[in-house]
């Protein structure tokens, strides 16, 4: 599903994103470190008959040529877009980082959702672990290691930009994270992943751009750790993929959901990226949501 490319205003310039159209209740679509809006392509397609929803590049990935200054940029960010598509208490969809960008938007009052959709991207750690976690993902080692698996910040020619996007589409099958999507996905996310510079073409993210985003302030009032959750004013509903990167902490998790009514926890049976390999389920999980969309607390007006 192509949808309809636009940009949106954020204080410092324009995001950008796709707009797959549909009508009825705003769905913000928000992608995890490395992929962009593309990676909603399945998913939305399969909600356009009941709302709207619309996809963004965040900072330094996809489309949007704004790079993250500072650590918090990219989910304020969110902020912005809402009001600039005039939404009121629309339903949040977060994957990985993406997660965290729409959990830290609700927590710090720069959205009023009626409902989070947090895919494969809770934070669990207290502020002291997650400080050091921080600090271990901004090492040469972590650089090197994003830089050979994921090839953030390479340069290509036109030529090697469309063979690594082939080779991407070729090996999908046999990549625990993509296994299961769509291959015509793989090549849409991977493509848009490029971005043109001079005659050629970089990879995004930078490791420059995940360098700012994990440089997180240690005395932040919203800050990627457990605590976040306590912030929260909305539904959440907590998807949680089997064989994803929070699995074995399931307990964990199972604690996050328990500690404030209104909240779920849903089990999906899929690696990371479950909206690239688990399209129709997550489309129903937030379906649910925008259905059953949670009245404003009292005294607010809906």
């Amino acid at each position: 599903m192509a949808g309809t490319e636009i940009e949106l205003p954020v204080p410092d310039g324009v995001v950008s994103g796709i707009d797959f159209g549909g009508h009825g209740e705003g769905v913000l679509l928000v992608h995890g470190s490395g992929h962009n809006a593309a990676a909603w392509a399945d998913v939305a397609a399969r909600l356009v008959r009941d709302c709207r929803p619309v996809a963004v590049d965040l900072r330094g990935h996809g489309r949007t040529r704004l790079s993250s200054t500072g650590p918090e940029q990219y989910w304020r960010d969110i902020g912005g877009v809402v009001a600039a598509l005039s939404w009121d208490r629309p339903v949040l969809v977060g994957h990985s980082t993406g997660g965290y960008a729409v959990t830290a938007a609700a927590a710090a009052g720069v959205v009023e959702p009626a409902a989070l959709c947090v895919v494969d991207g809770v934070v669990l750690d207290d502020r002291d672990t997650s400080l050091a976690e921080h600090a271990s993902l901004r090492t040469a080692e972590r650089a090197d290691h994003l830089r050979t698996l994921f090839r953030y910040g390479w340069e290509a020619t036109d030529q090697q930009m469309r063979a690594y996007v082939e080779q991407c589409v070729r090996e999908a099958g046999e990549d625990r994270l993509n296994a299961g999507a769509r291959p015509g996905l793989v090549e849409e996310v991977t493509r848009r992943s490029f971005l043109r510079r001079g005659d050629g073409w970089v990879r995004r993210p930078t490791l420059e751009e995940i360098v700012t985003v994990g440089d997180v302030v240690p005395g932040a009032a919203v800050f990627p750790s457990v605590d976040v959750y306590d912030r929260l004013p909305c539904p959440m509903t907590v998807v949680l993929a089997d064989h994803g990167f929070y699995a074995s902490r399931r307990d964990e998790v199972r604690a996050v959901v328990d500690a404030a009514p209104g909240r779920r926890l849903v089990d999906v049976a899929s690696h990371h990226n479950v909206p690239m390999t688990r399209p129709a389920e997550l489309a129903a999980i937030i379906l649910d949501l925008v259905r059953n969309r949670a009245e404003p607390p009292a005294g607010k007006p809906d």
